[in-house]
Order: C-alpha cells, then sequence, then structure tokens
C-alpha cells in the first residue's frame, strides 16, 4: 500500500502532494495552483478523483490522480450553489455533497464518470450547515446545522434527491452547535463533534424502529479550560479502536479510546498541537495522524501508538498559508 496526503491552504490558493513514507514522513511530490480559495476535499470512492471546493467562485473541482504515485491534473468542474464549507461523497461515486455554512444549504451534484455535473438537488433552511455525512448504508445523510442544535436526517434516493426522514431531525443540547460527524467502520455508531462547547455525542443507529438516539456526551476539553470553545474536527482510527478531536482555541488534540462495541468513549489524553488546527486526518493503516494548523502554517505527523493511542510527534513541515484540511489517500502501485 503506497499512501498520499493532500493538504490544502486557501490563504495561498495551493494544495502540497506528499508522499507518506512507510517509516512515517512526507516527501513533497507536488504544489498545485488552485483557482480560487481551495478548502474541503475528499477522494472518490474509486480513487481516481480529488474533489476541491473552492471560493469566491463558489464550485468543485476534480482532479485526476495519477495512479502510479497520487499527482494531481485538473479534470473538470461545476458551480456549486453556495460557499462550499464541506464535501463529501457517497459510496457508490454517483453524488457529491457539498454543505454550506454561509448559504445554510447542502448541495447535491451528480458525478458522472467521476466528473462533477449538474446539481440535482439543494435542501435550504440549515443555518450553519457545516458537513453532510452519508451512512454506511449509503440510505442515509446526517447533515448537522450548527446554528440550530440540529443534525438533520434524510433518505437519499436512486436519483440523488434528499427526502427528510421520520423524525426528520435528532437535537443536541443547546449551545452544543454540531458539526463534523464520522461513523465507526463496522459498528452502528456515529461520533460527532460539536463546535461551541466542544463536546463529543455518541450517537446509536441500532434501535430496531430506526430511531437515533445520543448514548454519551464527553467533554473534550483539559480541565480547568476557561477559554472560549472551538471544536473543529473528528476522526477515527480504521480498526474503530481510537477517536481524535480537535480545538482550534487551545491547539489541542483529544485522545479516546473506543470501547469494543462501539458505544462509549474515554478521553486518554490532550496532545498540543499546531496553533489553530482546523483540520486533520488519519492514514488508512492507523499508524500516522497529521494535522493542518491554520495560523501555524504547518503541519505536524504524529504517530498513533500504544492502546491507549496516544500521539507521537516525528516531523512538522512548511504548507502553503492558512492550511485547513487534510486528506490521506491509499492505492496500489
Amino acid at each position: 500500500m503506497k499512501q498520499t496526503v493532500y493538504t490544502a491552504s486557501p490563504e495561498s490558493q495551493q494544495i502540497h502532494v506528499w508522499r507518506l513514507e512507510p517509516q512515517g514522513s512526507l516527501t513533497l511530490l507536488q504544489v498545485v495552483d488552485a483557482p480560487g480559495q481551495v478548502q474541503p476535499m475528499v477522494v472518490s470512492p474509486d480513487k481516481r478523483f480529488l474533489y476541491v471546493g473552492v471560493r469566491p467562485e463558489f464550485r468543485v473541482i476534480a482532479y485526476r490522480i495519477a495512479a502510479h504515485d497520487g499527482t494531481l491534473s485538473e479534470a473538470g468542474e461545476a458551480p456549486l450553489p453556495g460557499s462550499p464549507t464541506h464535501i463529501s461523497t457517497d459510496h457508490t461515486g454517483r453524488f457529491l455533497f457539498s454543505g454550506s455554512y454561509n448559504a445554510g444549504s447542502v448541495s447535491v451534484v451528480r458525478l458522472n464518470d467521476g466528473l462533477p455535473g449538474e446539481t440535482v438537488a439543494v435542501v435550504e433552511g440549515l443555518e450553519g450547515c457545516h458537513s453532510a455525512n452519508i451512512s454506511p448504508d449509503n440510505r442515509t445523510l446526517w447533515v448537522p446545522a450548527l446554528k440550530q442544535d440540529r443534525i438533520c436526517l434524510f433518505t437519499l434516493t436512486d436519483d440523488g434527491r434528499l427526502e427528510p426522514q421520520t423524525p426528520a431531525e435528532v437535537t443536541t443540547v443547546a449551545g452544543a452547535g454540531p458539526r463534523h460527524l464520522v461513523f465507526h467502520p463496522t459498528k452502528p455508531f456515529a461520533y460527532c463533534v460539536n463546535e461551541l462547547n466542544s463536546s463529543v455525542d455518541v450517537w446509536a443507529l441500532n434501535d430496531p424502529h430506526g430511531k437515533k438516539e445520543c448514548v454519551q456526551t464527553l467533554d473534550m476539553m483539559p480541565a480547568g479550560f476557561a477559554d472560549t470553545r472551538w471544536a473543529a474536527d473528528i476522526h477515527i482510527t480504521p480498526d474503530g479502536r481510537h477517536l481524535y478531536a480537535c480545538d482550534r482555541t487551545a491547539s489541542v488534540i483529544t485522545v479516546f479510546t473506543v470501547s469494543e462495541d462501539g458505544s462509549v468513549l474515554e478521553v486518554q489524553g490532550h496532545q498540543p498541537t499546531e496553533t489553530q488546527p482546523r483540520g486533520f486526518n488519519i492514514d488508512n493503516s492507523g499508524q500516522y495522524l497529521i494535522a493542518a494548523g491554520q495560523k501555524s502554517h504547518h503541519i505536524a505527523l504524529y504517530g498513533i501508538e500504544g492502546a491507549q493511542g496516544l500521539l507521537t510527534e516525528k516531523a512538522r513541515y512548511a504548507v502553503g498559508q492558512g492550511p485547513m484540511w487534510v486528506v490521506i489517500n491509499a492505492f496500489e502501485a
């Protein structure tokens, strides 16, 4: 398995392409000048394309991923109805979802042989929409509306429309601000990081009546933290044993262990990291975590170690200005 790391730096309008070496270092392969402020990124399910959202001309750009080394070449683009805050795809690679914080909407773009085409659905009224996350069975789109303390639930139809489910939403505690969400790789649980109170909610998905229930809420901040809470991103290791979330005010990554059945989180520690960590990701082997410092203009690479999954810094690298997003792609070459 070879791995490529992509980092997006909107202030300098660049994507840096790195090779992740097996021993845990990065080798710079390419710097792509993007046609705008590049922010969210996601790799297509078939690993042929990297999709990136850009502003101020709101659109999604598809870069073809070279099979031999992961470098990028522009392949196509399509307009988006709102500023892209977060982008993702369904598991079949037929549809791309774009959540727009400023527009308070989520949109669905059809993918034609991997290339973005027409917008087939837009749902508005989602104030502070910060992500769109398709369930493992490819049926339910979870869309956090941060300013409304709710996560809206839609059924994805075969033609890409979004139909509100019954119930149409789940709610967090007031003032939580649900932001990003990840699913356990094998168990029926989802984990949502809440931006405004820097907590993580565990959502149970296996109710026989289709009910989604919050079964645990954990504070992710160090004891005695009294400043403004400002959580950002969340990711889980491929084996489902370790979960990580970051806060931008404290510039820490909180380390959680996940119980065998996926239902219980436990805080193991807090790793100081790059200044204002807005985005990070975990490699496909579950050995490394890479975090981007929006104010340090660097990325840091950590080893994930031991039963607790604690982080050990191995190296840090200068990237573009204001790095916000990290994506890691694995491929056989």
